[in-house]
């Protein structure tokens, strides 16, 4: 059995507005990819993000985007981690040597509301991934927080909670 979780957060702004935060890099960065994000999440493409979660050591993750619909899905993959990130060291787990799969929903509610679902999955049925889609549940939970927040209020977050 591969190991996967759903994340979702109903946000007050058109579905419009709320994709563009995730695709664009320069949303992105204002809310979630503290160091920054390289490029759009065109369909294709690998996109680099990068987390200056600890200044003195950026964390870059390559991003490889397989299918985008504007306004309605983005699907990527990136490498799985395995195991739980240590608060105390800021140290990311290991790498797993395979990838796992994310896919963001955007779900228009009304004209002013927009229902966001991301799951990732296909993590080994081990303790270590689990312990890593743990980690990136919380991981997703925080980001469409940050993605609200961002989007609502005009409010980073990140800023500071790391």
């Amino acid at each position: 059995m591969d190991l996967k979780f759903t994340v979702q957060t109903k946000i007050q702004k058109p579905v419009s507005e709320v994709f563009d935060a995730v695709y664009n890099p320069r949303k992105l960065t204002k809310y979630f990819t503290t160091g920054g994000a390289d490029g759009p999440l065109d369909e294709g493409k690998t996109v680099m993000w990068t987390f200056n979660d600890d200044p003195e050591k950026p964390t870059t993750f390559p991003v490889k985007v397989h299918k985008v619909v504007k306004n309605k899905l983005i699907q990527f993959s990136w490498e799985a981690s395995e195991g739980s990130y240590d608060l105390k060291t800021g140290t990311m787990p290991a790498s797993a040597g395979y990838d796992t799969i994310v896919e963001m929903s955007f779900e228009s509610l009304n004209p002013k509301e927009t229902l966001v679902k991301i799951v990732e999955g296909k993590w080994r049925s081990t303790e270590a991934g689990l312990q890593g889609s743990y980690g990136n549940c919380q991981g997703w939970m925080h980001m469409s927080m940050c993605l609200k927040a961002y989007l609502e209020y005009s409010i980073n977050l990140r800023k500071g909670s790391i």
